[in-house]
């Protein structure tokens, strides 16, 4: 059976319709940006950003105009880079990648949502991505002495990246990007990513802004105590007696209690619950012994006596 006129009319006009769509709605591309350090576009996304209610989040958004929040957070991308980053991205239009929709991202402020990094420390950027695609990531810092109330220009950024992942792996819907940051940033910064698409001819500009902590400054030397006097020990004026000669702890079953430097060697002290004290003179003397030593010298002393007794009583026989 023919197809109608109708339907002939149909397929044509739809056909029409898509080759008249522009160039930029053709297949998709990769798209994605920093959640952690997050960018300003993530944290400044409508419906998913974190900080939307912040000061710079609405400035960014007023600055669009008419108050545009950044829905496309993930779509922050300019075609036909090829790496000539620093001859078509303009000064002070880093954030934006130069692009319209996203100028509020370039305004110079001090109050940006931002993270606190570790100066030298190992650092792992995650790069959410929703469309992931092959590329090269490069992560650059700005120069120590920074301003952010000053626009972002290429020259405040250090000539080469401190990190580089070509086509990382994704855990968790984001790339991992992992390097060492610099020891000597102090203060607020800007931490500047390009992804360079390998698969697209695209090429996505991030602006995360961070936070070191200055230095702990080393403390000073406490001041030496001055010696204290030690008065000497008086000696005794009589000589003590036995009974009365300091005694030592008895000596404990065991004794294999772990040192502080070595905790996981955890061995308990074993202890003589009924563990007594003894005489520092030894075995056999002390207060015990000499109670028991008097007490059968009384006992044999009776005896004595009433032998002595039976042998003077009249009637008694002798041997």
């Amino acid at each position: 059976m023919a197809p109608s006129r109708h339907v002939l009319r149909t397929v044509v006009a739809g056909t029409a319709a898509l080759l008249a769509l522009p160039a930029s709605a053709g297949p998709a591309a990769a798209h994605g940006a920093p959640v952690d350090p997050v960018s300003r576009a993530a944290a400044c996304a409508a419906g998913s950003g974190r900080f939307t209610g912040t000061a710079a989040c609405r400035a960014a958004a007023a600055a669009n105009g008419g108050g545009a929040a950044f829905a496309d957070w993930d779509n922050l991308r300019v075609a036909g880079v090829a790496g000539r980053d620093r001859q078509v991205i303009p000064d002070g239009k880093l954030c934006s990648g130069g692009l319209p929709a996203y100028r509020g991202l370039d305004l110079a402020r001090a109050d940006w949502p931002a993270t606190r990094l570790t100066p030298g420390a190992a650092f792992t950027m995650r790069y959410g991505t929703t469309i992931p695609h092959q590329g090269t990531f490069r992560l650059y810092l700005t120069k120590q002495g920074y301003d952010p109330t000053r626009s972002l220009t290429w020259s405040e950024l250090a000539s080469s990246p401190f990190a580089t992942a070509t086509d990382p792996a994704i855990e968790g819907g984001s790339y991992r990007i992992g390097g060492r940051l610099p020891a000597d940033r102090t203060g607020r910064h800007v931490l500047f990513t390009i992804w360079q698409n390998s698969s697209t001819p695209d090429t996505y500009y991030s602006c995360s802004d961070v936070v070191f902590p200055a230095p702990a400054k080393p403390a000073g030397k406490a001041p030496a105590k001055p010696a204290a006097s030690v008065k000497p020990t008086p000696r005794p004026s009589r000589t003590s007696t036995p009974a009365e000669r300091p005694v030592s702890a008895a000596p404990t079953k065991a004794s294999t209690a772990p040192s502080p430097a070595s905790p996981s060697a955890a061995v308990p002290v074993v202890e003589s619950p009924d563990a007594q004290p003894v005489a520092a003179q030894g075995r056999g003397s002390g207060p015990t012994a000499l109670a028991i030593g008097s007490a059968a010298g009384l006992a044999l002393t009776g005896l004595l006596a009433l032998a002595l007794r039976r042998r003077r009583s009249p009637g008694t026989r002798s041997g």
